[in-house]
């Protein structure tokens, strides 16, 4: 799928998830499946991973839930509601595993003690005890912010409201999951369209003796905020919230090993239909809270946990035409368009091919009959085709070896990595050459996360550029605006609109300069970390005259494949004439400098070697953390080097010749006041 395709695609489901969102937070009423929202939701998250160019703030990976009704009282929580990245197989969950074992920087052999819990399909809620006494309860509003929901809370007889035991916390926030029965609701389904509808209808009534009438339940798992709590482990909390009164799963257990897991998972599926209450799948917890302590959050979700969903859903249909579309970066994606098929409610029509050595491998051909899963992935994809099934008169489909849209060869890049070419097919025209290049750039760089430019969307760029008022970034800047108000279905006022909405964006951070670009392999984040290290827009425009790429390998996160793509882009008499006409144009603002006040305050580190049971990812955080920098060459700059097993000779004779202090592990945490 091309980026015109892809993006249409995920705004599409950052709507959707809006609207159901808002219905099912701010009225209460459910309007897609349970499943069908986890699919979609993750299907935004793995567009987005995929995808460095698609990010919306509205995005589920972003926030969490929906803003807190205006019926309410709003609330912030001390500590943020996370939600859970999600796994769909054995596959996911060893990757998991994986990510675990290299942050800790621990034997691969290194056995994982998880916390199995099944997931209660209810609604989060957050209960905050003082002293023993049950205080104010939230929901989960944003994640960051909830409604003050006590009262109805408080009609819940599995909530204690008074908690005696002498180990129970001082202050704590303990969170849950708030569900009715199946039994239960039998008598209430002429009201709400399922238990989980029903159980927030009822949390959200503004008169708790309405909410008294619905027979509410409440599971306990977790806790956000607490004070001299003495438990070192998940399962040994769980243990405990029973001694202090709540309700825990009764099919929580202690599992370590994959295999294990996946035994569990398979035994509590086959159980699901049978039980009392909806469970969607089963969130795994490392079960010793250091460790969940090390591992820390990525964005809204801990590295800790991982819930994995129950089944996916498939469905047959006929692959009628096999489609290449083109990307910004200039790679072919082959799309199945498929007869028209309802895989769990949603109607599909175009299913992913991924890349031609994934139509190889399978043997996929116009004509085929086909599986396709709507699940676990960024979009409708082939797991299977028929063969007994096939035409007679079919052909192997050949990937173009011309790009489709300007002509030019289509070629594969070499991984030095992995020693093998990539599975990407690409058009080999740099900068603006190619049409569908040059269009999809264009979307880019008005699109949110570059330029903004409000009312500048996809459809006005093909507009424009059919027309031949745009063919580069900046004749955004230049356009004839008397011409447009003579082009049908333009106006004074709508040209008066888009004329103040394009002389806004005229002044911009450097970093979304450098994104909107669209250089390969610079997405924001890259663009955020080379905007710090250069400073202005006079050094990055630099680059093409000092030709001193290599200088960027100074910053931490931006390696040989990131600076490949810059030069190439400067290569580019095309790329250099639209940065220059640019720079002329616009006010590109500095980047800006950040204040920190950590112990590690204007100091730079290097590190070298292995570290005694933690990784350089986890290092790297520390410092950060504590408002020092990373550098990854021996120079003046450079402070400190931290020495660990097996150090670089030649990098540590460096740092003795320019008198650079050398660290041990046991130093370095010293100054963090921090033992090893």
């Amino acid at each position: 799928m091309n980026e015109k395709l892809l993006k249409k695609e995920y705004s599409k489901k950052i709507l959707e998830i809006q609207k159901y969102n808002k219905a099912y937070y701010d009225k209460s009423a459910s309007i897609i499946s349970d499943s069908e929202y986890d699919r979609l939701k993750k299907e935004i998250f793995d567009l987005e991973k995929k995808y460095n160019f698609l990010k919306d703030p509205k995005s589920p990976s972003l926030i969490v839930g929906y803003k807190p009704s205006k019926n309410f009282k709003k609330l912030k929580h001390k500590v943020q509601m996370l939600s859970l990245s999600n796994a769909f197989n054995k596959e996911d969950l060893e990757n998991f595993e994986k990510r675990i074992i290299n942050y800790l920087n621990v034997k691969k052999d290194f056995k994982i003690e998880y916390s199995a819990e099944p997931k209660i399909d209810g609604i989060s809620a957050s209960l905050i005890y003082k002293n023993g006494k049950f205080i104010t309860g939230l929901s989960r509003g944003d994640g960051k912010e909830g409604e003050d929901i006590t009262e109805n809370l408080k009609t819940i007889k599995d909530i204690p409201r008074k908690i005696l035991e002498k180990n129970f916390p001082k202050e704590i926030d303990i969170r849950g999951e708030v569900f009715i029965k199946n039994s239960d609701f039998k008598k209430l389904s002429n009201k709400f369209a399922n238990p989980r509808n029903a159980a927030s209808g009822s949390l959200r009534q503004k008169d708790s003796k309405e909410t008294k009438k619905i027979p509410l339940k409440f599971i306990a798992y977790t806790f956000g905020f607490e004070k001299n709590m003495k438990i070192k482990s998940q399962s040994e909390f769980l243990m405990n919230l029973d001694k202090w009164g709540f309700k825990t799963n009764p099919f929580n257990k202690k599992i370590v090993g994959i295999e294990n897991l996946l035994k569990n998972y398979n035994l509590i599926e086959q159980k699901r239909d049978a039980l009392d209450f909806d469970i969607d799948g089963i969130v795994y917890k490392v079960n010793d809270f250091k460790i969940q302590k090390r591992l820390g959050n990525v964005a809204n979700a801990p590295r800790w946990a991982i819930a994995h969903k129950f089944s996916a859903n498939s469905g047959i249909s006929k692959i009628l035409n096999i489609e290449i579309q083109i990307g910004r970066t200039g790679a072919l994606t082959p799309v199945a368009k498929i007869k028209p098929i309802n895989i769990g409610g949603v109607v599909v029509s175009n299913a992913t091919l991924h890349n031609e050595d994934e139509i190889k491998r399978k043997d996929i051909r116009e004509g085929d009959i086909a599986t396709i899963e709507r699940a676990g992935d960024v979009i409708p994809h082939i797991t299977s085709i028929d063969k007994k099934k096939r035409p007679q008169n079919s052909q192997k489909f050949t990937f173009p070896l011309k790009c489709p849209s300007c002509g030019s060869n289509t070629i594969k890049d070499y991984n030095f990595i992995t020693k093998k070419k990539d599975a990407v097919r690409r058009c080999s025209s740099e900068g603006y050459e190619c049409e569908k290049v040059s269009i999809e750039k264009i979307k880019h760089f008005v699109s949110k996360e570059a330029f903004n430019i409000e009312g500048f969307g996809k459809k006005i760029v093909e507009n424009f550029w059919s027309l031949n008022l745009i063919k580069l970034p900046q004749d955004i800047f230049k356009l004839d605006y008397d011409k447009l108000k003579s082009i049908e279905g333009w106006g004074v006022q709508s040209v008066s609109n888009l004329k103040y909405s394009i002389d806004q964006r005229k002044k911009i951070p450097l970093e979304k300069f450098i994104y909107a670009l669209g250089i390969r392999h610079i997405g924001l984040e890259n663009a955020k970390l080379i905007s710090r290290f250069l400073k202005n827009i006079k050094n990055f425009l630099a680059l093409s005259k000092i030709n001193n790429f290599d200088e960027l390998l100074n910053i931490d996160g931006i390696g040989e494949t990131q600076i490949k793509s810059i030069r190439n882009f400067f290569n580019n008499e095309t790329n250099l004439k639209v940065i220059n006409d640019l720079d002329k144009i616009l006010s590109i603002q500095d980047s800006i400098e950040f204040k920190k006040d950590g112990l590690l305050k204007n100091k730079t580190f290097m590190l070298t070697g292995k570290l005694n049971g933690m990784s350089r990812a986890e290092a790297k955080s520390l410092i950060e953390q504590n408002s020092g920098s990373i550098i990854s060459n021996i120079s003046k700059k450079l402070d400190y080097l931290i020495v660990g097993e097996k150090a670089t000779k030649r990098k540590v004779d460096q740092a003795k010749d320019l008198n650079i202090k050398i660290l041990d592990q046991s130093d370095w945490l010293k100054m963090l006041n921090k033992s090893s």
